[in-house]
């Protein structure tokens, strides 16, 4: 028996190897445009509104893709569900990085879009049958910081790949990688550890460390009723939609060409630079966690100084645009991934605690669609704000432009923090 449990134990590490890759990989296109978006403009003759849709059309498939992407995995299976999808990722990623012409490029990431979206939901239920329930809570922490280290793959290397291969050939080895990891998950990830012939993974602690409530307890219309009529559910969804909107839109896009253009730094240089979106996410992810659990005690106080930080921080762009070094930027761009991006954590954490346990998963699954909804917006409408002002002789975008842009992320940021104002504290006594 303890050699069988010690297989177990084993086997899915490997399993969260293989998925927590394929998480990398969701987080890799999720912000990969902000790097290639100048190749891009310049390759097909493009405008940044057109590029601004290519950025959004992944969050919109991302977002319409949630609620059947818990459907699919209770009724098809999660191993099932994130093996296909994935294939489809893999193939969007080939076909975008062949892409003749913009038209094939928005069919490629539409692919990409519905693909890479069923890989955090099938996930999570695949770790919940593997892990403890007092385990659970720790690998998802280790899975938010391997999206940290997709972000970083999406920028500084990314950046790398796109100056040595092109950017062409450096979505298609991203496509090959993601067919691979296709390959890995049918043959090795498995539902739950029963169909290795193994027992449930709650028999190996003596104290089966409390059962998990299904959310079968309550209905699905019932469910999703409740949480919409919650009045503290809203001032969260709005936060959720401009503090993401304001991370996908700036970080994940129009972040780039600003150091680009108003800095006139290098790809490299840039690709440093937001490389620090990436640290943020890893560092402040777990350290946002334990201030709010240890320290403060609270979900609404760390909400509303991020909040209050981020607005600070793009202030600073706003008023000072052109003025700062690169190490300077660099603090700023950390900043900002630890304000808008590793502060989730917390916001997810909130609309945990808000409902009863039985509805958990459906509350944070319709609250996840406010963060994809925020970045379909964002993205296309500051490119439409950059394409209002006339670009200089070299084809990049004014600095008149990225005021404006920063000027509505300003805004944005107000409402965000305005939002924590009317949250409600969820802290467990």
């Amino acid at each position: 028996m303890k050699n069988q449990n010690s297989q177990l134990l084993r086997f899915r590490s490997l399993i969260f190897l293989i998925l927590a890759f394929a998480y990398l990989l969701v987080y890799f296109h999720r912000l990969s445009l902000s790097v290639v978006a100048d190749n891009i403009i310049r390759e097909f003759d493009t405008t940044a509104s057109t590029i601004g849709l290519l950025g959004a059309i992944y969050f919109y498939c991302y977002a319409f893709m949630q609620l059947p992407a818990g459907l699919l995995s209770d009724s098809v299976g999660p191993r099932k569900t994130v093996t296909f999808f994935l294939l489809i990722a893999a193939i969007g990623s080939i076909l975008f990085g062949l892409s003749p012409n913009i038209e094939t490029a928005f069919a490629g990431r539409v692919l990409v879009g519905f693909g890479v979206s069923m890989v955090f939901i099938p996930t999570m239920k695949i770790l919940s049958q593997w892990f403890l329930p007092q385990e659970f809570a720790f690998m998802a922490g280790i899975l938010n910081a391997v999206g940290g280290i997709g972000v970083f793959a999406a920028t500084g290397l990314l950046a790398f790949m796109t100056i040595n291969f092109g950017w062409r050939l450096s979505f298609e080895i991203i496509g090959a990688c993601t067919l691979l990891n296709m390959i890995l998950c049918w043959i090795v990830v498995r539902d739950r550890p029963q169909e290795k012939g193994w027992p449930a993974i709650d028999t190996i602690d003596n104290q089966k460390a409390g059962a998990l409530i299904e959310d079968s307890q309550i209905s699905l219309p019932a469910g999703v009723k409740r949480v919409l009529s919650e009045k503290y559910f809203w001032p969260v969804a709005g936060w959720f939609f401009f503090d993401c909107g304001i991370f996908f839109g700036f970080g994940a896009l129009w972040g780039g060409p600003f150091l680009m253009h108003v800095y006139n730094l290098s790809q490299a240089e840039t690709g440093t630079i937001l490389s620090m979106i990436a640290l943020g996410m890893i560092i402040g992810s777990p350290l946002i966690g334990l201030i709010s659990d240890k320290i403060i005690k609270s979900r609404k106080i760390p909400l509303m100084i991020c909040s209050l930080v981020l607005t600070i921080d793009i202030s600073l762009l706003y008023f000072f645009p052109s003025n700062f070094t690169i190490l300077t930027l660099c603090i700023i761009f950390f900043i900002f991934s630890v304000s808008s991006s590793a502060i989730v954590v917390i916001g997810f954490t909130t609309i945990k605690e808000l409902f009863p346990v039985q509805i958990a998963g459906t509350s944070v699954g319709i609250v996840n669609l406010f963060p994809f909804l925020g970045g379909a917006v964002f993205m296309p409408f500051l490119g439409k704000i950059l394409d209002v002002y006339p670009k200089a002789e070299n084809g990049s975008y004014s600095v008149e432009g990225y005021a404006t842009l920063l000027l509505v992320l300003l805004f944005a940021a107000l409402a965000a923090l305005i939002c924590t104002l009317f949250m409600k504290e969820t802290f467990p006594e």
